[in-house]
């Protein structure tokens, strides 16, 4: 099966013939991808070279033109390091671009920590007004991906989609906006987000439990959480594949009204500096089945 990040250049390219305001900035990395698309559209694909901050300025420029701008690269370099284009060039100037990262978490640990970011989707948690799309497949990627271009539609919001090189075994229907139930049970809320899906199905198989998938965390969809409280219980367990404990405090504000508790799983602070293998991070953040079988029914039973 192919990646996330093998549908990015030929969904994108097909984009950039639909729509004359479609444009890609890219920064070195991904730009064998878009090699005929640059042939195609010289002036709306543009390498800026190992400059993130750049790339960043670059497409609030485009966006200010009232260009659709997509930008990618790791998410490292991408979210974290120009930061404060992101929130100046973007936020504060009030443009919108669609931000494409690849390698967030821990997708490829030969590279080291300079190549990772946990941290990403807490760190966008900081500014205003962002959409963040976490894919689980390739098919869930290619969807969200046209979702948050919007060709045709004249979109202008701040749009986060992250890829991971991890996924599900198969595609949901997604639609960018609301969690989907899975399953459904009387004994709590497990909310698996992108490709911690089939972990998650397999830690709570044989569990009287409901879960929820979500593949739009940003804005988070309270009410589809409130409604499987109704009948499942307020313990909340949200599995997600980057910073531990991102989205607990829009779970808590969802169920604001009612007694409840919520646990937050994902990826640790603590930084691996034997890098391994995706797996081994995985198992070493108690992301792997065993480990979240084990968690969540540490905490709901």
């Amino acid at each position: 099966m192919d990646t996330m990040r093998d549908r990015l250049a030929p969904v994108v390219s097909r984009l950039l013939d639909e729509d004359p305001r479609v444009a890609v900035v890219l920064a070195e990395i991904g730009k064998d991808g878009f090699a005929e698309a640059m042939r195609r559209h010289p002036d709306r694909v543009i390498n800026v070279g190992i400059r993130e901050q750049l790339l960043v300025g670059a497409g609030a420029g485009l966006a200010l033109a009232g260009m659709r701008p997509v930008l990618h690269t790791f998410a490292s370099f991408l979210v974290e390091r120009p930061f404060e284009q992101v929130k100046l060039d973007l936020g504060h100037q009030d443009v919108g671009a669609v931000l494409v990262s690849a390698a967030a978490s821990f997708d490829w640990p030969a590279g080291g920590y300079t190549h990772m970011a946990p941290g990403d989707v807490a760190l966008l948690d900081t500014l205003d007004g962002w959409t963040v799309h976490v894919p689980g497949h390739p098919d869930e990627a290619e969807t969200l991906l046209r979702h948050a271009v919007g060709v045709g539609e004249g979109k202008d919001d701040k749009v986060y989609v992250r890829l991971s090189a991890q996924s599900n075994g198969r595609a949901l229907a997604v639609d960018g906006q609301r969690f989907s139930t899975v399953r459904e049970g009387h004994r709590g809320v497990v909310v698996a987000v992108g490709p911690m899906l089939d972990s998650v199905l397999a830690a709570t198989d044989g569990l009287d439990v409901t879960v929820l998938y979500a593949t739009t965390v940003r804005p988070f969809d309270s009410a589809a959480l409130r409604r499987a409280t109704e009948s499942a219980g307020t313990d909340v367990v949200l599995v997600e594949p980057y910073l531990a404990g991102t989205s607990t405090a829009a779970a808590s504000d969802a169920l604001a009204h009612v007694p409840h508790r919520v646990l937050g799983l994902g990826v640790g602070r603590g930084e691996l500096r034997r890098y391994g293998q995706i797996e081994e991070h995985v198992a070493a953040h108690g992301l792997d089945a065993a480990s979240l079988q084990e968690r969540i029914a540490g905490f709901l039973w």
